[in-house]
């Protein structure tokens, strides 16, 4: 019996760039289903687009993210594209640390929760609907600030550090699945400084030319997606293509 058509499975789908990627699927592969997971449904598609989103309400525990991968798998749908789009800089409360004396261990636990914690812990419970003999893209929201080699500024300590982790999570995930499935690759994407919630208090500081819209990022994103090469299996790459230091 064939497999259902190819899905793409977005996390973190009530974020600005989720949100432009789920647009920009829609328009350029017509014929494909989507599911999106956030902590609420989305209202302002098109009631031509919602017949082929559905939206899986998660509160980010580790229960929901074990109830939801199991009622995935139970569907045996194609997974050909995975996004996991979560991620956090600040809140009404805490700013990325400048000094050392900012550091607390209330935002470090928040941080790394989110963006190493929360990411991993998806593909822990997702990993057996992951295609074994078709290909299969799994793409992280990581950060250029989260490179070890690149940072030559200092600061943002528990944001920097929170990456990197990620980027050592997903390393360590590619290889494990790649003893098991070939077809899955990996990328840890950095966005670029893009116009949402999450740079906004940040933006006066960006140089001309240099803050993307949402949409245009989600463009870079599929391109980079649709033309990653057989090897290597791992990408750490920027919105351009070009290649960031782990």
């Amino acid at each position: 019996m064939a497999r259902p058509e190819s899905t793409n499975l977005i996390i973190g789908a009530s974020s600005t760039i989720a949100k432009a990627l789920i647009a920009k699927i829609g328009r350029e592969y017509p014929d494909e289903q989507i599911i999106a997971i956030s902590r609420s449904a989305a209202s302002e598609h098109a009631e031509s687009e919602r017949e082929r989103i559905e939206w899986l309400i998660s509160d980010y525990s580790e229960q929901s993210m074990s109830s939801l991968s199991k009622e995935i798998q139970k569907r045996d749908v194609s997974l050909n594209r995975i996004f996991i789009c979560n991620g956090i800089l600040h809140d009404e409360e805490f700013f990325p640390e400048k000094r050392l004396k900012d550091i607390s261990l209330e935002v470090l636990h928040k941080r790394f929760a989110v963006n190493a914690f929360q990411p991993v812990l998806w593909l822990k419970h997702l990993i057996k609907s992951l295609p074994r003999d078709q290909e299969c893209v799994v793409t992280v929201f990581s950060a250029r600030v989260g490179s070890i080699d690149d940072n030559n500024h200092g600061g943002w300590y528990s944001y920097r550090a929170s990456k990197a982790a990620l980027n050592m999570l997903i390393k360590t995930a590619a290889i494990e699945c790649r003893r098991f499935a070939k077809n899955i690759k990996f990328l840890a994407f950095h966005p670029g400084t893009t116009d949402t919630p999450l740079s906004a208090p940040f933006q006066k500081d960006v140089p001309a030319g240099k803050l993307f819209s949402a949409d245009f990022v989600a463009d870079q994103l599929l391109k980079l997606v649709h033309d990653l090469p057989a090897e290597p299996y791992l990408n750490f790459l920027d919105w351009k293509g070009d290649p960031v230091a782990w």
